[in-house]
């Protein structure tokens, strides 16, 4: 019995430790399921679809622009296709009526697409409404106002909104005379500027002689009327001022070339610069004061290029040189 007993205590050890094992092995199992539960209840919520196509990309809105613009193309032209307004030969695209569009600049480009454009992106977005506004000049010819609203609401969101200032920049402001018939304009050349005023000259009516006048009882007053074409500059004869003839000839040009030479009393104040460039710049002023007067001269003054500003200017001295382009003589010790 001695000997049996060590061998019915290793069974029933053996017994205990695997009816331990197996509780164990049960509770790690259903504690398994229990975890395992939440982790497929999460793997099945569905995610949300996102409503961009664009959203897994890193710059979603910009790219979303871009599709809405291809579209808004392929559609305007299937429209114009349709109604035989595509493909136009070089005559028809040449007597289109310009539509000039400003667009935003790069920086402002970027707060509307809400991510930083390089120079790449942004002409690829300028492209496009360049192609959308060359739609829009062939819808407005064409006579498809439904199409031009709808085109032009599209480029009015990328239009800059200094358009008007950029436009008006090349035109020049109208010489306005004022309740007595007198013309302010401005001249300038090189440094020197003008400011001339233009009169035209009144001739003295003849006055009727009365019967004592002719009788020669009554003395007539005799009146003498003030010399015309006076020109004075700084309150001085343009003689006195100007004592080259060359300086002269270039300022009774435009009134020679008009034909109004003694038509009108001008009187001027310059400043700034030396002799040629004041008296360009008075020749300047008298050329726009005339077609102030004469609106007919702008056409054959613009051909003369009386009216136009002449952008030369003195070159700059360089570092090195005697002046602008002077070279110091060479000396070889």
């Amino acid at each position: 019995m001695n000997i049996l007993r060590p061998s019915l205590l290793q069974q029933a050890l053996r017994l205990s430790s695997g009816r331990n094992y197996a509780c164990a092995r049960a509770f790690t199992s259903t504690t398994r399921r229990q975890d395992e539960e939440p982790r497929s209840e999460r793997s099945e919520r569905a995610k949300p679809i996102p409503q961009s196509p664009s959203f897994y990309t890193t710059r979603a809105v910009f790219y979303d622009q871009l599709i809405h613009l291809e579209k808004a193309i392929g559609r305007s032209e299937a429209f114009l296709r349709h109604h035989h307004l595509l493909p136009l030969p070089d005559f028809a695209k040449a007597s289109l009526p310009p539509l000039q569009p400003v667009w935003k600049n790069q920086l402002e480009m970027a707060v509307e697409f809400k991510t930083q454009l390089t120079t790449t992106r942004y002409r690829k977005i300028t492209k496009l409404l360049n192609q959308l506004n060359d739609f829009q000049r062939i819808a407005k010819t064409g006579g498809c106002p439904e199409l031009e609203e709808k085109l032009a609401s599209i480029l009015s969101m990328y239009e800059s909104s200094k358009k008007e200032a950029f436009l008006a920049r090349g035109k020049r402001k109208t010489v306005a005379l004022d309740e007595y018939g007198r013309s302010y304009a401005l001249g300038k050349r090189k440094t020197s500027s003008a400011r001339v005023w233009m009169i035209p000259v009144q001739r003295p009516q003849d006055k009727e002689q009365t019967p004592e006048a002719m009788l020669g009882v009554e003395q007539a007053q005799q009146t003498y009327p003030v010399t015309t074409t006076t020109i004075l500059v700084n309150n001085l004869p343009l003689n006195q001022f100007f004592p080259l003839p060359a300086d002269r000839e270039r300022i009774t040009r435009p009134l020679k070339v008009a034909g109004v030479l003694g038509k009108y009393n001008v009187f001027a104040i310059v400043r700034g610069g030396g002799t040629t460039g004041q008296s360009g710049a008075l020749a300047h002023g008298i050329a726009k004061g005339i077609v102030a007067h004469d609106p007919e001269l702008e056409v054959m003054f613009r051909r003369a290029k009386l009216t136009r500003r002449d952008p030369r200017m003195v070159e700059r001295k360089k570092t090195g040189l005697a002046k602008a382009r002077k070279r110091y003589a060479w000396v070889k010790r």
